[in-house]
């Protein structure tokens, strides 16, 4: 691994992990702000969302604790491929746990969701974007890869994450940042992805993964590695991958923890 290991951050429940990660949050947001006066993150979907909102929604508890929706760019770690009112979409799934949640006054983050008309050819759909990142992040300038203040994802019961699965050749991409995927053995089969490039260089990544069904994947992930994405992110990026976890989901995992300051 590059120096350091990754962070792992066990709570004894998602109550009590929320707060962690809001404060995880807000500190890659205010960092991000700092850097350019813009916070650009990337989220995933399953049960991420859902305990986003519980995190991100609670009312301030000081003046440093603020969550600044309005400076806020949020794209799509990865999306499937279909219309953005259906059930699978990643984005219907934040609109309706977080984005139609956020109070009055707060601001409004700028989001960026796929371009449906291109539903019918996930190379096309990718390649759009692609072409909405690098409008972001290059705005005229070169740049080999887009560099995320934060990534927030999840983590499958294969140690999958984004759309990017165990011994899939979408994991040797090294020249796009976004990528179709039609044969996803999680259904929707055709989705599009960042590649595993984009997500290694992120300034911050965090994983969520709670509850016991989690337990034996998370024990591969950390003890063995085994090349799964998910371990493959943790190699890659070190320190700046941090993992906020309940018991449940590392129980007998045999990784240090680190208690959340």
């Amino acid at each position: 691994m590059p120096g350091k290991q990754p962070n792992l951050f066990a709570f004894n429940d998602v109550s009590a992990l929320t707060p962690a990660l809001r404060s995880y949050i807000i500190s890659c947001q205010n960092a991000g702000l700092t850097r350019h006066g813009v916070f650009k993150v990337a989220v995933s979907g399953g049960s991420l969302p859902k305990t986003l909102a519980q995190a991100l929604l609670a009312p301030p508890k000081s003046a440093d604790d603020e969550v600044k929706f309005d400076k806020w760019e949020i794209f799509f770690a990865d999306e499937r491929a279909v219309p953005l009112d259906h059930a699978d979409s990643n984005y219907a799934l934040i609109k309706t746990e977080l984005l139609d949640k956020i109070p009055e006054g707060k601001g409004r983050p700028l989001v960026h969701p796929i371009d449906a008309q291109f539903l019918d050819d996930t190379q096309e759909l990718a390649d759009q974007y692609e072409k909405t990142l690098v409008g972001s992040f290059a705005k005229g300038d070169s740049v080999k890869l887009p560099i995320f203040d934060l990534l927030l994802l999840g983590a499958g019961p294969d140690g999958h994450t984004c759309s990017l699965f165990p011994g899939h050749p979408l994991l040797r991409e090294t020249d796009a940042w976004v990528a179709p995927i039609e044969d996803s053995p999680k259904p929707p089969p055709k989705r599009i992805t960042l590649t595993l490039p984009v997500v290694t260089h992120a300034v911050r990544i965090a994983f969520v993964a709670t509850g016991g069904g989690k337990k034996d994947i998370m024990k591969e992930i950390f003890e063995v590695g085994n090349g799964l994405p998910c371990a493959l992110v943790n190699e890659a990026a070190g320190d700046r991958c941090s993992w906020f976890t309940d018991n449940a989901a590392v129980d007998g995992v045999q990784f240090p923890r680190r208690g959340f300051l």
